[in-house]
């Protein structure tokens, strides 16, 4: 094992993730230009954007003027000439991979005869990052074969193969010297028939785990420029589920429900279905928002493997993202802020972002320490179990249950172990790395300000990762009231008794003052994903009920009424309900893979100039369309379904309840005077009652017919570091992306 360089630094960098471990940002306005020079060569950098190349290598291609001879050409690297790492390759394209750069600026150049000449500038970045997120905390430790403190250590390769024996599922080990004789055969989309072997490489990047599969042929050759023909060159990737952040390396997930549900023997993976019809499959540590939450590091890690994948396998036609609960929020997130990682979005378990769901749990954790101890109810006041479950929005308080104690109660607690001895503690360690999901967003939300340090801050000599969630002037059970659903009585005291968290998650008598600078940048990062660039990729979506289970058919609809509102549509964004829990019928799985594929194909023959969003919605199939199945793939009702599940399926949350409007992303309300009229009418309350209310709600009520505070759209490819490896809080647009960069990325018709 290699340790983190940790005890060279102040604890308190640690905390605030103010270590520039690799050295100064040349992502800077300084920054060398990287557009090529017009002089009958054009350079260009396949694999990436010119200035956010990493592990120094990229794959370029060389275009010349028919003028000029290719066989001539002289291409240098720095002043060093590696002109034998390219040729004309078989597939008529002037291509090479260029290796060994330094790290910063290198300057490719090529000439030719005929005066054809040409050169950009490459932007090289360490292996282990970071590139445009942020400064990082060094890691409490690596995986035991790291090779350095970032974690790095050689790529490996395996084989696995799909055994023609239907009791054996999922993908087994194969010895390429010792073949098994059970080896399946596949045919791929594009009809190439093979035995079904898989290549697995395993390496690291940006301190942790990618890996890549494909359908293999062992001792073949394959370069970027000749793959074996079995690829079709499209990528799906795949996430993992639940939000939390750690401090060391962990597994790059592969399976559709990772965390969320238990593996059935009975149900192949998504990836192997996809593998078999000549897909490349990857995944990345970190976008697996169960180990790391935090959306501008989860892009960056797509990109990065994005990166390696072309340089070594090929150009890209499209990429596929898919998974579920935490997986969703993955998709769904990188889409909106950080869009053409991307080109399709296959979600189940859907949540649309962390945090939104977040502000709802919250509620749902103060309400269950309300509801679940009478001894907080004051005289005379008895609650019902069922009416638990009307105030929380929800059937019954289980979902409430599931939410706290399987997601918000672990992603939020500031104290544990997650970085050893030097893991935060109120009493014994104020200083220390604090665990909670919230904490590692820093970078985000901005610190807490002196004025309001808790005493464990002050005994830290900084301030915590300040809250985006707050409760003020929220009614709670307002609906129910006005309803007759629960009595006067029951409203006061839960709305008087609730209280608050504070900045360790602990309950207070006081309702939480949320931070503003916090809840703008939280919009402004894709932090919480109002929908404003989700247009731009097609979305299909799997739906099922939620018999508990803190996975709300709710958040799928959040989604499509975020479109609406930016949009005033939400064509690009498609439901297949069913009645199996969270997923509404396994078979999507496979039949959506098949279903995006044909949209995404028909959109790549759209080489028009107009715009992304508008060629998802004309080149969408004619049978791509709302429906509901009977669980067992066979489809039932068409587009009105939706409509029709979206009352049963999809249930209410504490806010919602309180008054607030649908969109489900208030993380603060702006506030209107306390008045008897506007909500209350007849209601009979006490004097005491209405004397205990303006004592409570002095400063207001939420007015929902305005919009949230702060409520902003998303920014798009945000850095968090500045030139000087310093941390920018909110982020900062990264500079337009240079010229002939990232083409291998995708198909020309969705690249804008």
């Amino acid at each position: 094992m290699i340790p983190a360089p940790h005890s060279r630094l102040p604890v308190l960098l640690l905390v605030l993730g103010l270590c520039a471990c690799s050295g100064s940002d040349p992502l800077s306005d300084d920054a060398p230009a990287t557009t090529p020079d017009a002089g009958g060569a054009q350079i260009k950098v396949l694999s990436n954007r010119s200035d956010m190349i990493s592990g120094d290598d990229a794959l370029v291609e060389v275009v010349f003027a028919e003028t000029a001879d290719p066989a001539s050409a002289r291409v240098t690297l720095n002043g060093i000439d590696i002109t034998t790492a390219f040729a004309q390759r078989s597939n008529g394209r002037y291509m090479g991979r260029v290796e060994g750069m330094q790290l910063g600026a290198n300057l490719l150049s090529v000439e030719a005869a005929g005066g054809a000449s040409g050169s950009v500038t490459v932007v090289n970045h360490p292996n282990g990052g970071p590139i445009f997120s942020a400064p990082q905390v060094p890691r409490y430790r690596c995986q035991d074969s790291a090779v350095d403190a970032q974690c790095n250590q050689p790529a490996e390769y395996s084989y696995l193969y799909k055994s023609s024996n239907p009791a054996q599922s999922g993908l087994l080990p194969y010895d390429p010297d010792n073949p098994p004789t059970d080896v399946a055969t596949t045919t791929t989309d594009d009809g190439v028939t093979l035995p079904f072997v898989v290549r697995q490489e395993r390496g690291y990047q940006n301190r942790d785990e990618y890996r890549i599969l494909t359908l293999f042929r062992p001792g073949e050759d394959w370069q970027p420029w000749a793959p074996q023909d079995q690829w079709n060159h499209k990528l799906l990737i795949t996430h993992g589920g639940s939000c939390g952040y750690d401090y060391h390396p962990a597994s790059a997930p592969l399976n559709d429900y990772s965390g969320t549900i238990p593996e059935n023997p009975l149900f192949e993976q998504s990836y192997v279905t996809a593998l078999g019809r000549g897909y490349a499959v990857m995944s990345a540590a970190m976008a697996n928002t169960g180990h790391n939450c935090d959306v501008p590091s989860a892009a960056e890690a797509l990109m990065m493997a994005k990166e390696r994948l072309v340089e070594q396998y090929g150009e890209l036609r499209y990429t596929i993202g898919t998974g579920c609960s935490g997986g969703s929020i993955a998709q769904a997130t990188i889409a909106n802020a950080y869009p053409g990682i991307y080109q399709g979005l296959l979600t189940m378990c859907a949540y649309p972002d962390t945090l939104s769901a977040g502000l709802q749990f919250a509620d749902l954790h103060l309400m269950r320490l309300y509801f679940e101890d009478p001894s907080k109810w004051g005289q005379g006041i008895v609650w019902l179990p069922t009416q638990w479950g009307d105030v929380e929005g929800h059937l019954t308080h289980l979902n409430a249950v599931t939410a706290d104690e399987g997601l918000f109660k672990g992603a939020t607690n500031p104290a544990g172990d997650c970085y050893g001895e030097q893991s935060y503690d109120p009493q014994n360690n104020p200083g220390g790395i604090r665990c909670s999901i919230l904490d590692a967003m820093a970078h985000i939300f901005g610190l807490r300000t002196p004025d309001v340090w808790s005493p464990m801050e002050q005994a830290a000599g900084h301030g915590f990762a300040a809250l985006p969630l707050g409760n003020r002037g929220v009614q709670y059970g307002l609906t129910t009231l006005q309803q007759g659903r629960i009595t006067p009585a029951q409203f006061v005291d839960l709305n008087v008794n609730i209280g608050g968290l504070d900045i360790d998650i602990q309950p207070q008598a006081e309702r939480t003052h949320a931070d503003h600078r916090a809840i703008a940048n939280s919009y402004r990062s894709g932090f919480i994903d109002v929908g404003n660039n989700l247009d731009t990729v097609p979305i299909i979506n799997f739906v099922g009920p939620d018999p508990g289970i803190a996975h709300d058919s709710l958040h799928a609809w959040w989604v499509r009424w975020r479109l609406d509102r930016e949009h005033g549509q939400h064509d690009n964004h498609v439901m297949w309900a069913g009645p199996i829990p969270l997923v509404g019928d396994l078979n999507y799985v496979y039949q959506g893979i098949t279903a995006m594929d044909r949209w995404l194909s028909a959109i790549e023959q759209d080489v028009t100039d107009r715009p992304i969003a508008e060629k998802i919605v004309a080149n969408k199939p004619a049978d791509i369309h709302d429906q509901c199945s009977d669980g067992l793939g066979q489809k039932i009702l068409d587009d009105v379904c939706v409509d029709l599940v979206q009352p049963l399926y999809a249930y209410g949350t504490p806010r919602t309840v309180a008054g607030d409007d649908i969109y489900g992303y208030s993380l603060e309300c702006q506030l209107k005077p306390f008045s008897r009229d506007d909500d209350y009418g007849l209601i009979p309350f006490t004097e005491d009652q209405w004397q205990q209310l303006e004592a409570l709600f002095a400063d207001g009520v939420c007015d929902y017919s305005k919009p949230p505070v702060n409520l902003q759209p998303t920014v798009t490819w945000l850095k968090y570091r500045d030139a000087q490896g310093e941390v920018i809080v909110g982020g900062e647009p990264l500079p337009p992306v240079p010229a002939h960069s990232r083409d291998g990325w995708q198909s020309p018709a969705f690249r804008y």
